[in-house]
């Protein structure tokens, strides 16, 4: 019988490279059984191989890619490898040539740029003149990404063809996810590591001691147990308040949610995100059910068994960008430009809407509705069992009808007449509050990014930390957009925070953004930095973010006398030494 193979937790009180090290020992250790004596002078007898050793490789930006290595690290060891866990802002391709068996996953954020502890290892490998990699290097790529994004997994596209390029060898094609990842992350790893336990009988002329494998067998561990809320089972929350944050005459509707977590066993920390299972408008499932000639009471086959087919609408599938085949069936091209399921109904021949009515008792050719991800806004050191959100509800017009974020406005216009709403915790690991209570600290967080500075805040306040507090908000108006700003006030008067600069861009005549107040007070930014304060950024990533990066290097190159590459090498320490921190998107 073969032995249990132990391996550390997470919660226990080891580094991530300790755990790596000592799952790779206990892998090694315990896939190896007693040579029995009476074969040793028998020459046909075979000893069971040493535990393959396997290198999983990670890019992560908000720690989903992360959490699946670690799953897939649970199940290799399972199968008889000794699995490295390894970030990608620890690698680089000459490290790289050293390791036999890689499987590299990771996301993309933004458009199709790789997370922030992917990029250096991603310039380098795409580089002009990059090293080559040996043909011993087998390798395959999981890449994870969102189809609502043109660059749907560019990242991992493009590790892949990196790597192929530079001479490793691919031994299963790389799956591209989308939002819903379990099943193909399931399968790919499936194929992985069945290719390259392959790969080591034949390399190795010897036998690989694991057992049979099958699909269930590499189905998406959790670390929640059957029983327990997590994301296999995503808790009914208890709604507790639904509040517009704006004034009068806002452009905006920004709505501080607060959930109750009591009884859920759910825990979370600073720097973490919710998310948060939505339900589709009723008047978009009014839309659909009326071009498809339904009257809503259709049976239909969900991953929740039977439903009424407007029931399934609401709460199983999604009704944004529709997904190819649903095009092919309604005979529209592939680069068909329709915004939502509704559209392409709008855009089909009748012919078409009547084949796919026939069809609609499986309705695979809808996407299912995935969770959407927010940034907690509250610490657990301030508000035990409970869990608050700061959602920026998304309207607008668009072909002669209105539009809705999906679950932007499930939360502002039904989550609080529901009742409850259907939450689990995603861990974001890579972004915290400074371990060293005393070290200091500078927030840029415009609009909706102040929401998990709020989180901070409340986490130093609680904890009584030392360290200074800096914060950059950003907004329209002054007099309708400053979200928190009692709060925020009560915290400068009282220390906590120790210096506020706002920029409301359209109070003046010339448009005021944050990375220009940043530019402002760059010798003062600069000088906290070299104090070791840890500097924070959360918001939009296409615009936001880039420009608040390039007012960060041009501060430390200016203020701190150094050139353009000495500026990017400081920033790249700064990351290096987890005191830059980014929750974009």
């Amino acid at each position: 019988m073969s032995p249990t193979v132990p391996f550390v937790p997470d919660s226990a009180p080891f580094s991530p490279e300790q755990r790596a090290w000592l799952n790779g020992f206990f892998a090694g250790a315990f896939c190896r059984t007693p040579l029995d004596q009476s074969k040793i002078e028998n020459p046909e007898s075979k000893i069971p191989a040493a535990a393959t050793p396997l290198t999983i490789l990670w890019g992560s930006q908000t720690g989903t890619a992360e959490s699946l290595a670690k799953q897939a690290a649970k199940t290799a060891t399972s199968k008889g490898f000794t699995p490295t866990i390894l970030d990608m802002a620890a690698a680089s391709p000459a490290d790289l040539a050293a390791h036999e068996n890689v499987l590299v996953i990771t996301s993309t954020y933004g458009e199709g740029e790789p997370p922030d502890n992917a990029k250096a290892l991603y310039d380098a490998v795409l580089a002009d003149g990059a090293p080559a990699l040996p043909g011993s290097l087998r390798y395959s790529v999981c890449a994870l990404g969102d189809t609502n994004y043109e660059a749907f997994c560019q990242c991992g596209k493009a590790f892949d063809e990196a790597f192929a390029k530079l001479g490793a060898t691919r031994i299963a094609e790389r799956v591209d996810c989308d939002v819903d990842y379990d099943e193909p992350f399931a399968t790919w790893l499936e194929q992985a590591l069945t290719t390259l336990q392959k790969s080591e009988v034949g390399s190795k002329k010897n036998e690989v001691t694991s057992a049979a494998t099958s699909t269930s067998d590499f189905k998406l561990q959790t670390s929640d147990l059957d029983a327990a809320y997590g994301r296999a089972r995503p808790f009914p929350a208890p709604v507790l308040t639904v509040r517009n944050l704006n004034g009068a005459g806002s452009a905006k509707e920004v709505n501080h949610v607060e959930f109750s977590l009591t009884g859920s066993g759910l825990t979370y920390e600073a720097g973490d995100a919710l998310s948060v299972i939505p339900h589709n408008c009723p008047e978009l499932v009014a839309g659909v059910l009326q071009a498809l000639g339904c009257d809503g009471e259709e049976a239909v086959t969900t991953a929740n068994g039977e439903l009424p087919l407007r029931t399934a609408l609401t709460t199983c599938f999604d009704l944004g960008k529709p997904t190819k085949t649903l095009l092919e069936l309604l005979q529209l091209p592939a680069s068909d430009t329709t915004l939502d399921v509704l559209d392409a109904l709008h855009a089909a021949c009748p012919a078409a809407i009547e084949n796919l009515k026939s069809q609609i008792q499986n309705p695979d050719f809808l996407r299912k509705l995935a969770p959407r991800l927010y940034s907690i806004s509250s610490s657990p050191k301030a508000h035990a069992d409970q869990v608050h959100l700061t959602v920026g509800a998304v309207r607008y017009d668009h072909g002669g009808r209105p539009r809705k974020g999906v679950c932007s406005t499930f939360l502002a216009e039904r989550a609080l007449a529901a009742g409850t709403a259907h939450v689990f915790v995603h861990s974001n690991k890579a972004f915290r509050p400074p371990a060293d209570p005393t070290a200091p600290m500078i927030m840029v967080g415009p609009g909706t990014g102040i929401a998990p500075f709020r989180a901070f805040l409340q986490e130093r306040e609680a904890t009584a930390a030392a360290g200074r507090n800096w914060l950059f908000f950003g907004d329209q108006h002054a007099a309708s957009d400053y979200l928190y700003q009692d709060q925020i006030a009560a915290w400068q008067k009282t220390g906590l925070l120790h210096r506020v600069d706002t920029a409301f861009s359209r109070d003046q005549a010339e448009k005021i953004y944050v990375q220009d107040r940043m530019r402002e007070a760059g010798a003062e930014l600069w000088q906290w930095l070299e104090d070791g304060a840890h500097f924070y950024v959360c918001g939009d990533a296409k615009r936001m973010a880039k420009d608040v990066d390039l007012a960060l290097h041009d501060i430390i190159a200016t203020h701190g006398q150094k050139t353009a590459e000495q500026a990017a090498a400081y920033v790249n320490a700064l990351k290096a030494a987890k005191r830059y921190g980014r929750d974009v998107y």
